[in-house]
């Protein structure tokens, strides 16, 4: 059962329109066969390997949807994860500096749900100390002798980072330092330097010797030392899923082909063992994984992600490097909305009510009429299927004693709430609905 603040946490996403960032395990329809291939790359990945994942789907198969729930798993089984949505202005694929960034920026841990980097930084220290002072030959009121040897087992933990990325370890040990001294403004900077943030001062990139910022190379050494630390600090690795890398096709000629070669660079590196303990899974649309314009422009990167999706689904193997999400049926929506009802239920005191009102008939009903009004497109009706149920349904049921949605309530559906995707699929009431490019 649901605690409270998690099934409040779901429903009041899923009344915006979005996908909830936890819960997510509840709601999965039609991914459970996915689950026990992932969970053996997940156990590959905690005993020290790399992995990498491609994720297919139309728009609204739920990818977003996918790589959440993917991640709430891998958390559950003792993994960082971070999710990092790729664009062309903000976070493009070929500049790691920005991808390393926004992976800090949104570390996530089973304790923390986002901004965890300062806590798994600050608990690699504690567990440095703890290692030392396990050592039994040290006395532990002495903070200066623990603060020297703890300082030389950073060295020996990060000794292979440190021949590649000497600035990681300094701003480590001069972070250490400011903490040691209780300068928190120090600390601060030297930790915004080290998870990729712009614009430090420079007095305090001196402190800890370095100049500038952290570029497409740096990043990619400092993301191995990060991968040291979660190591070193109990983790079992780190899933980082990179979303809607389709929008690569969108970007300038120069700008794709940068970003197509990163990702077979990055392909490369894992299959190489460079970075041990990461899980990489992109999702994307199938245009991108076999149209003109994304990953079939860069033939090496086309050979590495093939799989044959010419049989039938059911016999789909989830052990590819690509694998293609189900989409959506009406059966599929049928039963995701009968789960979020019983979810909203559980936490009314009109459960009896709700289910009566909304019952199974009514929920498929309410998806059949949706979907028509999307050209019967049942891939592009989740989000706004859900939205509508929750926020016009079952709030009213819940809220007036004498409301009855068969009665009084009409679905409708305006330009204005849907994304581009879901204005697409929408049919056309008449000539005049119809768009022209003159």
């Amino acid at each position: 059962m649901l605690s409270p603040h998690r099934r409040s946490e779901i429903i009041d996403a899923l009344r915006r329109g979005t996908v909830p960032r936890s819960g997510l395990d509840v709601l999965a329809v039609g991914i459970e066969r996915f689950a026990p291939a992932l969970d053996d790359d997940l156990n590959g990945v905690s005993a020290g390997r790399g992995a990498f994942k491609a994720i297919r789907g139309e728009y609204g198969s739920g990818k977003t949807f996918f790589g959440r729930w993917l991640q709430e798993r891998a958390r559950s089984r003792g993994f960082a994860t971070s999710e990092v949505q790729i664009s062309e202005t903000e976070t493009p694929l070929h500049r790691m500096e920005t991808v390393y960034r926004r992976l800090t920026e949104r570390l996530a841990t089973q304790d923390a749900s986002e901004g965890a980097f300062r806590n798994v930084i600050d608990g690699w220290f504690y567990t440095l100390e703890e290692d030392v002072l396990a050592e039994g030959d040290l006395d532990p009121a002495d903070a200066e002798a623990l603060v020297a040897r703890t300082d030389a087992l950073l060295e020996q933990r990060l000794a292979a980072v440190t021949r590649q990325a000497p600035a990681f370890s300094a701003v480590l040990r001069a972070y250490r330092q400011a903490l040691v001294a209780e300068d928190q403004g120090l600390a601060d900077g030297l930790l915004g330097w080290l998870g990729g943030q712009p614009n430090i001062a420079a007095s305090v990139k001196r402190t800890a010797g370095i100049k500038g910022e952290i570029d497409h190379f740096g990043a990619t050494n400092f993301l191995a030392g990060l991968l040291t630390i979660l190591r070193d600090s109990g983790y079992a690795g780190l899933l980082l899923v990179l979303d809607e890398v389709e929008t690569l096709q969108r970007m300038r000629t120069d700008t794709r082909e940068k970003g197509l070669n990163a990702l077979r660079q990055l392909v490369d590196e894992i299959d190489a063992g460079r970075f041990p303990g990461l899980f990489v899974v992109t999702t994307g649309t199938p245009p991108f994984y076999d149209g003109p314009q994304g990953v079939q422009r860069l033939p090496p990167l086309a050979q590495r992600l093939h799989v044959d999706f010419g049989t039938d689904a059911r016999f789909d193997n989830p052990r590819a490097v690509q694998i293609r999400l189900p989409g959506f049926d009406l059966d599929l929506l049928g039963r995701l909305g009968a789960k979020v009802r019983d979810i909203y239920a559980e936490g009314s005191s009109n459960a009896k009510r709700l289910c009566e009102l909304a019952d199974d008939t009514y929920v498929r009903d309410l998806a059949q009429a949706l979907t028509g009004q999307l050209g019967g497109r049942v891939g592009v009706a989740p989000r706004l299927f859900l939205k509508k149920l929750v926020g016009d349904v079952l709030d009213r049921i819940d809220q007036f004693d004498d409301f009855d949605p068969r009665r009084h309530y009409a679905l409708t559906v305006t330009p204005t709430e849907m994304t581009a995707a879901e204005r697409a699929g929408m049919a056309a009431g008449s000539v005049d609905d119809v768009e022209l490019d003159l």
